[in-house]
C-alpha cells in the first residue's frame, strides 16, 4: 500500500491494462474515460476526494475497462489485491464505503441493462409499429457495442472460483428461519440490508400475488441476494419468498461490515466476490444485448431483412438480473 501523486493530465491507468490494484482518492479529482485520446473519446464519470477508482480489482485482476486521468493534482492511496485485508484492518471504517461503491456500480449497470432489454422488446412490438424515439436508442446501444472489447466477460474459471460454499460458517449477526410462503421483502419496499441463504431456498418474483406474477429465479444455499437494498433510495425491484419450510437467511447491514470483517473476514471476502461476479456477469449480458441491437441496426442499414432467427432470439431474450 503506497501513497502516490499524479500531476494534472497524468494517466493513472489505461483502458485494457491489467488491473491488480484500486485507488483511494485523498486529494483532487480523476476523470474516467473510454477511448481516451481518440476521436470518439467519452468521459464516463468523475471521481473526487474520498472516492474509489479501479474498484473491480478488489478481488480479481481483470483488464481495466476505462482510462483514469488526473483532472488536477491528485494524491491517492494505491492498494493491491493482496493488500486488501491489510487495508481493511487499518481502515475498518472504509469497508462500508467500498462495498457501497460496488453496489452503486451494480445499480448503474442494472439500470443500463434494464434499458437495453426494454429497447430489445421495442424492436419487435406487438403492434408492429416502432416508436419514433427508438431510432436514437438503437444508435446509442449499437455504438456502445462497437466500442466494447471482451475485457469484462468473466472466464469459466472465474465463474467456477466464485462459487464458494460454507457461508454459514463463522460469526453471523442475525439469522432467522422462515416457513414456506413467508415474504422476506416486497417489491417496492425500501431495503436496508442484503441476505445470505444458510438453508432452504428463496424465490424472486415480480408482481407477486397478482395475476401477472412471474418467478424470475430460484436461489439456493450459499447465495447472497438483495444487495442493492443497502443503497439509499433504492427500493426493492422484486419480492423474495421462502420456498420451503426451514428456509434460513442471514441479514447483513452495511453499518455492520466493520464488525463482520473483524469477527468473520471470510464473509466480507465472499461478499466482495459476489458483487464482482454480479458486475462481471451482468456486464457480459449487457454486451450481448447491445450486440443484438447492433446486428439489427447493421441489417436494416444494409436493407437486409432481419432474420427469423434474430427475431426468435429477441423474443426469447431473458433478463439475468437475478441469476
Amino acid at each position: 500500500m503506497a501513497t502516490k501523486n499524479f500531476a494534472k493530465g497524468e494517466i493513472i491507468f489505461k483502458e485494457g491494462a491489467n488491473g491488480d490494484s484500486f485507488f483511494d482518492v485523498l486529494k483532487g479529482s480523476v476523470g474516467i474515460f473510454i477511448n481516451y485520446g481518440e476521436a470518439d473519446e467519452q468521459k464516463l464519470t468523475e471521481v473526487k476526494e474520498g472516492g474509489i477508482l479501479g474498484e473491480m480489482a478488489l478481488i480479481d485482476a481483470f483488464p481495466r475497462s476505462a482510462t483514469a486521468v488526473a483532472l488536477d493534482d491528485v494524491e491517492a492511496d494505491e492498494v493491491s489485491v493482496d493488500q486488501v485485508k491489510e487495508y481493511f484492518n487499518s481502515n475498518p471504517n472504509k469497508i462500508e464505503r467500498i462495498l457501497n461503491v460496488l453496489c452503486q456500480t451494480l445499480a448503474r449497470l442494472t439500470n443500463d441493462y434494464t434499458e437495453v432489454c426494454d429497447t430489445i422488446r421495442e424492436l419487435y412490438p406487438e403492434s408492429g409499429e416502432r416508436k419514433e424515439s427508438l431510432a436514437d436508442k438503437i444508435k446509442k446501444f449499437a455504438g456502445y457495442y462497437k466500442r466494447l472489447g471482451k475485457n469484462n466477460q468473466p472466464s469459466a474459471e472465474f465463474l467456477r472460483e466464485t462459487g464458494q460454499s460454507g457461508h454459514k460458517n463463522g460469526y453471523a449477526k442475525k439469522v432467522e428461519s422462515y416457513s414456506e410462503g413467508t415474504v422476506i421483502f416486497r417489491e417496492g419496499e425500501a431495503g436496508r440490508c442484503m441476505y445470505d441463504i444458510h438453508a432452504g431456498s428463496v424465490g424472486i418474483y415480480t408482481d407477486y400475488g397478482k395475476p401477472e406474477e412471474k418467478l424470475l429465479t430460484k436461489l439456493h444455499v450459499d447465495t447472497f441476494f438483495g444487495e442493492l437494498g443497502m443503497l439509499e433510495d433504492m427500493p426493492r425491484s422484486a419480492t423474495a419468498v421462502a420456498l420451503e419450510d426451514g428456509t434460513t437467511v442471514e441479514s447483513i447491514y452495511s453499518s455492520e461490515f466493520a464488525e463482520l470483517f473483524e469477527k468473520n473476514p471470510a464473509k466480507i471476502e465472499m461478499i466482495l466476490r459476489h458483487l464482482s461476479f454480479r458486475i462481471r456477469r451482468l456486464t457480459g449480458e449487457y454486451e450481448n444485448a447491445c450486440k443484438m441491437i447492433s446486428d439489427v441496426a447493421d441489417a436494416e442499414a444494409s436493407n437486409m431483412n432481419v432474420s427469423d432467427e434474430m427475431r426468435q432470439k429477441a423474443r426469447e431474450f431473458k433478463s439475468k438480473l437475478y441469476d
